[in-house]
């Protein structure tokens, strides 16, 4: 079973409230971790790795904090999640070219994870943050109470 971990959910958690609150300028790394109910010192871990990929920009100081690098639309769920988790093949060889694996001569079920594969990457670079911010807007939008 493919499992994205926790980095990988959080991950994705933060960057999609950086993106949320985008409007706001600077947020600080606490109001993420409160909105999101996330450890700071996990987020703290965490970021370095979008900063790297200058997905998230830094400002340092006392009014510091972060903010998403560019527009929700530009970044999809596929680039954040391979970020945090690295290669989301299913096995092993279904991203591999040259297949290193000593049976993919004789392999019959290789096509099987190389379209597994490439169904898993078609899906998540097709949902950019953007499409879940709306995604979630839609489904609140829905919800009256009387």
């Amino acid at each position: 079973m493919m499992n994205i971990s926790t980095r990988g959910r959080y991950g994705l958690r933060m960057i999609l409230d950086l993106a949320a609150h985008k409007e706001s300028g600077i947020i600080a790394l606490k109001d993420i971790a409160k909105r999101q109910d996330i450890s700071k010192k996990y987020l703290e871990q965490i970021v370095p790795i979008f900063t790297k990929a200058k997905i998230v920009n830094t400002v340092r100081g006392a009014q510091g904090g972060y903010t998403l690098a560019g527009d929700p639309e530009s970044y999809t769920v596929g680039d954040i999640l391979r970020l945090t988790e690295g290669d989301l093949a299913p096995v092993p060889c279904s991203d591999q070219d040259p297949v290193m694996c000593e049976r993919s001569d004789d392999c019959m079920t290789l096509f099987i994870w190389r379209g597994l594969n490439k169904t898993i990457n078609d899906y998540l670079d097709s949902i950019t943050l953007q499409d879940v911010l709306n995604n979630y807007d839609e489904s609140k939008g829905d919800n009256y109470i009387i």
